[in-house]
């Protein structure tokens, strides 16, 4: 092959470049940059940035549709529980104490580990501590996170009795229980505005969580059914599937914001096909498709089961939620809050 012919291959000539393409850049940080505009920036960037940048893009037009008179948006947040255990709490908390979302989905540890923090301190730790010493020590690891086995005892302490109350009025009064209503009732009890799920509780939020039993609320419903044998607790789980999908059904415009993935993600997705799907959706988790599960599907996948319709705005953003949801929140539901309340004051 001769040199010119080698040259040719390498550099193939390139087709003229659209006059709308975008053009790849960063910020400019040799001067001083607001978060809000940092943040802009991403949208150049490329690669995850990228995505980030999206995701505010959608969030922001749900948060819109939310207070839209003629399509009001319902807006669903699901999570996975080591969220909850580490300082989104306190992002989630936001969202409910100002009543910025219609609907919870999560699992159990996404529950419990909530009403936990209100009755004792989880701590920072390491990935590498070694779990037999930690064993030894009564000390529970999430991840970098440090749970105390005192911090259950309290936990157990404190719902047993509740527990207690729920089955005296299931068989004096006829009360039913759904997970939904359980952490309702939950939420009440906790009178703590630390709370993500008393925050609920206060604004008529519900929390689904199809695995209400697979935590530690789950231990302690399951000691409390040999102590209060022959009388024990009822959950109703059809009753929240139902409440849930009646939900979406009856949603004039629907949106879904999934961190992680699992029961809530599905659980939320699903719900989605009753109405012939989402109108926008937000994926952020690190999981990849090429195993075929569910946890890691991109919104695509979603589109061909109805559960996202086809045209919806929607992204994935490939990253864990600790280090971007903040971000996504304070873009959209937070800078508009702190707007609200500047123009209160003047």
């Amino acid at each position: 092959m001769s040199t010119d012919n080698a040259h040719a291959s390498v550099l193939t000539p390139s087709e003229k470049l659209p006059e709308n393409a975008v053009h790849v850049k960063g910020p400019d940080l040799s001067k001083p940059i607001e978060l809000q505009d940092l943040l802009k920036s991403y949208e150049t960037i490329g690669f995850q940035a990228t995505g980030l940048a999206r995701a505010i893009q959608v969030v922001e037009e749900m948060r819109k549709q939310r207070t839209n008179p003629d399509e009001p948006l319902t807006l669903f947040l699901g999570y996975t529980s080591n969220l909850i255990s580490s300082g989104l709490r306190e992002i989630i908390r936001f969202l409910a104490q100002h009543k910025l979302i219609d609907c919870l989905v999560t699992t159990a540890g996404g529950v419990e580990e909530d009403f936990i923090k209100c009755l004792g301190s989880t701590v920072l730790g390491e990935f590498h501590l070694d779990g037999a010493g930690l064993r030894k020590r009564g000390l529970n690891r999430i991840g970098n996170l440090l749970v105390p086995n005192s911090n259950y005892c309290a936990f157990e302490d404190w719902v047993v009795p509740i527990l207690d109350q729920m089955v005296k009025e299931q068989e004096e009064n006829g009360a039913k229980w759904s997970p939904s209503s359980v952490i309702n009732r939950l939420g009440k009890e906790i009178d703590n505005e630390e709370s993500v799920y008393y925050w609920c509780y206060k604004n008529d939020i519900p929390v689904f969580c199809p695995a209400l039993t697979d935590g530690s609320l789950g231990d302690m419903i399951y000691f409390h059914t040999y102590k209060s044998s022959p009388l024990q607790l009822n959950i109703d789980i059809v009753a929240d599937i139902r409440r849930l999908n009646d939900m979406s059904v009856k949603a004039k415009k629907a949106g879904m914001i999934i961190l992680g993935g699992g029961v809530c993600k599905h659980q939320i997705a699903n719900a989605m096909l009753f109405r012939n799907g989402a109108d926008y959706a937000v994926y952020i988790n690190t999981g990849q498709e090429y195993d075929g599960s569910d946890s890691g599907a991109r919104p695509d996948e979603a589109v061909s089961w109805g559960k996202i319709r086809a045209g919806a705005e929607s992204v994935k953003v490939y990253a864990d939620a600790t280090l971007v949801f903040p971000l996504v929140v304070a873009a959209t539901f937070g800078k508009a809050h702190w707007q609200a309340e500047a123009e209160k004051k003047h």
